[in-house]
Protein backbone atom coordinates (compact mmCIF):
# COMPACT_ATOMS: atom_id res chain seq x y z
CA UNK A 1 0.00 0.00 0.00
CA UNK A 2 1.14 3.24 -0.91
CA UNK A 3 2.00 6.13 1.55
CA UNK A 4 1.10 9.60 1.34
CA UNK A 5 3.97 12.19 1.98
CA UNK A 6 1.64 13.75 5.14
CA UNK A 7 1.79 9.96 6.43
CA UNK A 8 5.69 9.57 5.78
CA UNK A 9 6.86 12.44 7.51
CA UNK A 10 4.33 11.99 10.97
CA UNK A 11 5.89 9.03 11.14
CA UNK A 12 9.43 9.00 10.89
CA UNK A 13 11.09 10.48 13.75
CA UNK A 14 13.04 13.37 11.99
CA UNK A 15 9.54 15.13 11.80
CA UNK A 16 7.83 13.32 14.69
CA UNK A 17 6.19 15.78 17.28
CA UNK A 18 6.07 18.61 14.98
CA UNK A 19 2.92 20.26 15.00
CA UNK A 20 0.69 19.43 11.95
CA UNK A 21 0.73 22.85 10.11
CA UNK A 22 4.68 22.38 9.82
CA UNK A 23 4.04 18.69 8.16
CA UNK A 24 1.60 19.93 6.27
CA UNK A 25 3.54 22.65 5.21
CA UNK A 26 6.76 20.12 4.35
CA UNK A 27 4.71 17.67 2.36
CA UNK A 28 3.85 19.68 0.63
CA UNK A 29 6.99 20.76 -1.00
CA UNK A 30 7.17 17.10 -1.86
CA UNK A 31 6.86 15.11 -5.45
CA UNK A 32 6.80 11.95 -6.19
CA UNK A 33 8.73 9.84 -8.94
CA UNK A 34 8.96 6.45 -9.76
CA UNK A 35 12.18 4.16 -10.13
CA UNK A 36 12.69 0.69 -12.23
CA UNK A 37 14.40 -2.31 -10.39
CA UNK A 38 18.03 -1.55 -10.17
CA UNK A 39 17.56 2.11 -11.03
CA UNK A 40 20.22 4.22 -9.33
CA UNK A 41 18.39 7.28 -6.97
CA UNK A 42 21.58 8.96 -6.82
CA UNK A 43 25.39 8.12 -6.62
CA UNK A 44 28.61 8.63 -4.34
CA UNK A 45 29.88 11.80 -5.29
CA UNK A 46 26.68 13.47 -6.77
CA UNK A 47 25.39 16.79 -5.24
CA UNK A 48 23.48 16.48 -2.66
CA UNK A 49 20.14 18.21 -3.60
CA UNK A 50 17.10 16.52 -2.39
CA UNK A 51 15.87 14.60 0.50
CA UNK A 52 14.02 11.36 -0.45
CA UNK A 53 11.19 9.46 1.48
CA UNK A 54 9.97 5.50 0.27
CA UNK A 55 6.77 5.60 -0.73
CA UNK A 56 6.58 2.09 -2.10
CA UNK A 57 9.49 -0.20 -2.87
CA UNK A 58 12.52 -1.16 -1.17
CA UNK A 59 16.15 1.39 -1.77
CA UNK A 60 19.92 0.12 -1.14
CA UNK A 61 22.40 2.42 0.50
CA UNK A 62 25.50 1.38 -0.42
CA UNK A 63 29.49 2.96 -0.26
CA UNK A 64 32.56 2.53 -2.51
CA UNK A 65 36.04 2.32 -1.46
CA UNK A 66 38.63 3.75 -3.88
CA UNK A 67 39.62 0.66 -4.85
CA UNK A 68 36.33 -0.43 -6.07
CA UNK A 69 34.89 -2.35 -3.13
CA UNK A 70 31.28 -2.07 -2.64
CA UNK A 71 30.13 -2.25 1.26
CA UNK A 72 26.48 -1.92 2.05
CA UNK A 73 25.44 0.26 4.61
CA UNK A 74 21.24 0.40 5.11
CA UNK A 75 18.15 -0.75 3.55
CA UNK A 76 15.23 1.73 3.22
CA UNK A 77 11.77 0.63 2.93
CA UNK A 78 8.21 2.16 2.93
CA UNK A 79 8.00 5.07 5.65
CA UNK A 80 11.87 5.47 5.88
CA UNK A 81 13.81 8.67 4.57
CA UNK A 82 17.43 9.49 3.15
CA UNK A 83 19.52 11.94 2.20
CA UNK A 84 19.02 14.33 5.27
CA UNK A 85 22.94 15.17 5.37
CA UNK A 86 23.39 16.42 2.35
CA UNK A 87 19.86 17.93 2.16
CA UNK A 88 21.61 20.59 5.08
CA UNK A 89 24.92 20.80 3.77
CA UNK A 90 24.47 20.36 0.08
CA UNK A 91 27.87 18.87 -0.55
CA UNK A 92 28.52 15.41 -2.51
CA UNK A 93 26.76 12.51 -1.20
CA UNK A 94 28.55 10.26 0.66
CA UNK A 95 26.88 6.87 -0.93
CA UNK A 96 24.87 5.52 -3.25
CA UNK A 97 21.31 4.55 -3.47
CA UNK A 98 19.49 2.13 -5.56
CA UNK A 99 16.40 0.30 -6.15
CA UNK A 100 15.93 -3.17 -5.08
CA UNK A 101 12.49 -3.30 -6.26
CA UNK A 102 9.85 -0.74 -8.45
CA UNK A 103 10.06 2.02 -5.90
CA UNK A 104 7.98 5.20 -5.59
CA UNK A 105 10.07 7.87 -4.18
CA UNK A 106 8.97 11.17 -2.58
CA UNK A 107 11.15 14.16 -2.99
CA UNK A 108 11.84 17.42 -0.88
CA UNK A 109 13.89 19.71 -3.05
CA UNK A 110 16.89 21.28 -0.49
CA UNK A 111 16.38 25.07 -1.67
CA UNK A 112 12.64 24.69 -0.68
CA UNK A 113 13.27 23.13 2.58
CA UNK A 114 16.01 25.69 3.75
CA UNK A 115 13.76 28.38 2.89
CA UNK A 116 10.95 26.32 5.31
CA UNK A 117 13.89 25.49 8.16
CA UNK A 118 14.47 29.81 7.94
CA UNK A 119 10.75 30.11 9.35
CA UNK A 120 10.95 26.66 11.73
CA UNK A 121 12.89 26.61 14.77
CA UNK A 122 11.55 23.91 16.00
CA UNK A 123 12.08 21.78 12.61
CA UNK A 124 16.02 22.94 13.18
CA UNK A 125 16.13 20.78 16.14
CA UNK A 126 14.37 17.85 15.45
CA UNK A 127 17.07 18.47 12.60
CA UNK A 128 19.88 18.18 15.26
CA UNK A 129 18.15 15.15 17.22
CA UNK A 130 18.21 13.13 14.20
CA UNK A 131 21.94 13.61 13.07
CA UNK A 132 23.39 13.38 16.35
CA UNK A 133 21.77 9.59 16.06
CA UNK A 134 22.94 8.88 13.14
CA UNK A 135 26.63 9.69 14.19
CA UNK A 136 25.96 7.72 16.90
CA UNK A 137 25.07 4.72 14.83
CA UNK A 138 27.76 5.32 12.08
CA UNK A 139 30.45 5.48 15.55
CA UNK A 140 28.67 2.04 16.58
CA UNK A 141 29.78 0.27 13.16
CA UNK A 142 33.13 1.70 13.66
CA UNK A 143 33.55 0.43 17.17
CA UNK A 144 32.12 -2.70 15.77
CA UNK A 145 34.73 -3.54 13.52
CA UNK A 146 37.33 -2.62 15.34
CA UNK A 147 36.35 -4.18 18.38
CA UNK A 148 34.36 -7.05 17.57
CA UNK A 149 35.26 -10.65 16.38
CA UNK A 150 33.74 -11.11 12.81
CA UNK A 151 31.11 -13.80 14.77
CA UNK A 152 29.82 -10.92 17.04
CA UNK A 153 29.42 -8.35 14.07
CA UNK A 154 27.47 -10.76 12.36
CA UNK A 155 25.26 -11.49 14.96
CA UNK A 156 24.99 -7.80 16.00
CA UNK A 157 24.13 -6.98 12.38
CA UNK A 158 21.70 -9.51 12.13
CA UNK A 159 19.62 -8.82 15.12
CA UNK A 160 19.82 -5.00 14.04
CA UNK A 161 18.19 -5.75 9.99
CA UNK A 162 15.85 -7.88 11.95
CA UNK A 163 14.89 -5.52 14.56
CA UNK A 164 14.11 -2.92 11.56
CA UNK A 165 13.78 -5.12 8.43
CA UNK A 166 12.22 -8.46 10.09
CA UNK A 167 8.99 -9.92 9.92
CA UNK A 168 7.68 -12.39 12.52
CA UNK A 169 7.08 -16.08 11.66
CA UNK A 170 5.88 -18.91 13.30
CA UNK A 171 9.37 -20.07 12.92
CA UNK A 172 11.46 -16.50 13.99
CA UNK A 173 12.16 -13.26 12.42
CA UNK A 174 12.24 -13.38 8.65
CA UNK A 175 14.87 -11.49 6.60
CA UNK A 176 14.46 -11.53 2.66
CA UNK A 177 18.34 -10.77 1.95
CA UNK A 178 20.78 -12.78 0.58
CA UNK A 179 24.44 -13.67 2.38
CA UNK A 180 26.16 -11.72 -0.39
CA UNK A 181 24.27 -9.02 0.46
CA UNK A 182 25.22 -9.23 4.46
CA UNK A 183 28.69 -9.84 3.93
CA UNK A 184 28.43 -6.70 2.02
CA UNK A 185 27.36 -4.94 4.80
CA UNK A 186 30.02 -6.25 7.20
CA UNK A 187 33.12 -5.72 4.31
CA UNK A 188 33.24 -10.00 4.36
CA UNK A 189 33.69 -12.04 1.92
CA UNK A 190 30.35 -14.70 1.45
CA UNK A 191 32.79 -17.78 2.08
CA UNK A 192 33.35 -16.32 5.67
CA UNK A 193 29.57 -14.92 6.31
CA UNK A 194 28.32 -18.84 4.94
CA UNK A 195 30.56 -20.63 7.11
CA UNK A 196 29.21 -18.79 10.25
CA UNK A 197 25.94 -18.71 9.27
CA UNK A 198 26.12 -22.94 8.31
CA UNK A 199 27.70 -23.28 11.37
CA UNK A 200 24.82 -21.52 13.54
CA UNK A 201 22.45 -23.70 11.30
CA UNK A 202 23.71 -26.89 12.69
CA UNK A 203 23.22 -25.80 16.15
CA UNK A 204 19.42 -24.35 15.38
CA UNK A 205 20.08 -20.43 15.69
CA UNK A 206 18.91 -19.59 12.41
CA UNK A 207 17.77 -20.89 9.11
CA UNK A 208 18.59 -20.68 5.72
CA UNK A 209 16.93 -20.08 2.22
CA UNK A 210 17.78 -18.79 -1.16
CA UNK A 211 17.99 -14.95 -0.61
CA UNK A 212 16.35 -15.14 2.70
CA UNK A 213 17.56 -15.74 7.17
CA UNK A 214 15.57 -16.13 9.61
CA UNK A 215 16.86 -15.94 13.10
CA UNK A 216 15.01 -18.47 14.80
CA UNK A 217 16.81 -17.97 18.45
CA UNK A 218 17.76 -14.47 19.10
CA UNK A 219 19.26 -15.12 22.42
CA UNK A 220 22.00 -17.38 21.16
CA UNK A 221 22.69 -14.29 19.04
CA UNK A 222 22.64 -12.42 21.59
CA UNK A 223 24.83 -14.08 23.44
CA UNK A 224 27.89 -13.99 20.69
CA UNK A 225 27.81 -10.08 20.96
CA UNK A 226 27.79 -9.90 24.69
CA UNK A 227 30.13 -12.48 24.81
CA UNK A 228 32.50 -10.23 22.96
CA UNK A 229 32.00 -6.63 23.70
CA UNK A 230 35.10 -5.12 25.35
CA UNK A 231 34.73 -4.47 29.08
CA UNK A 232 35.94 -1.74 31.21
CA UNK A 233 39.73 -2.20 31.50
CA UNK A 234 40.17 -3.72 28.22
CA UNK A 235 43.22 -2.43 27.08
CA UNK A 236 41.38 -1.03 23.73
CA UNK A 237 38.99 1.08 25.75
Amino acid sequence: MALAPQTILERNRLFRGLPAATIQEISALAIRRPYKDGAIVFSQGDPGDALYGVVTGRIRISASSQAGKEMFLNIMEPGDTFGEIALLDGHQRTATASATAPSDLMIIMRHHFLALLQRESKLAIHLLQLLCQRIRWTSGLAEDSALLAVPARLARRLLSLGKLHGHDTQKGVHLTISQEEVARFLGLSRQVVNQHLQNWKAKGWVDLGRGKITIVDGNALQGIVARNEPHEGDPTL
